[in-house]
């Protein structure tokens, strides 16, 4: 029987990362990679699928022995050192500068159409 104890250390520590690296809550590793969603790239969702599939397998004994333990352990590594490189303030940081780029975008073209309209009109 293979011992569930490494699994369970290693996407509990995988859904830590995820809390601390993302602020994603969640009440296990499953529901925090689902809450993840688009915040991770296709291969980091790909690897973490992969983690969470394992995580229920072993849950029950029989299917325990189907999950391959190296090809859970490459994709606990490679969602690991994505959420590793996240630097969480610099990403509160951009996310903050992409929205005020956003909003002044967006009175920038408020203010050429309400220019435009008045040009029209004869105003200007």
């Amino acid at each position: 029987m293979i011992d569930p104890k490494p699994f369970q250390g290693k996407t509990a520590e995988l859904a830590q990362l995820l809390q601390d690296r993302l602020g994603i809550r969640g009440k296990g590793f499953s529901a925090k990679l689902r809450r993840a969603g688009r915040d991770l790239p296709r291969f980091a969702r790909r690897a973490g699928a992969e983690v969470a599939q394992a995580e229920v397998m072993m849950t029950h004994p029989r299917l325990a022995a189907l999950v391959d333990a190296d090809r859970f352990n490459r994709a606990a590594t490679v969602l690991g050192d994505h959420l590793k490189g996240i630097d969480p303030k610099e990403r509160r940081k951009t996310m903050l500068l992409h929205r005020i780029a956003s909003i002044v975008l967006n009175l920038t073209l408020l203010g050429l159409a309400v220019y435009a309209v008045l040009w029209a009109v004869g105003r200007i």
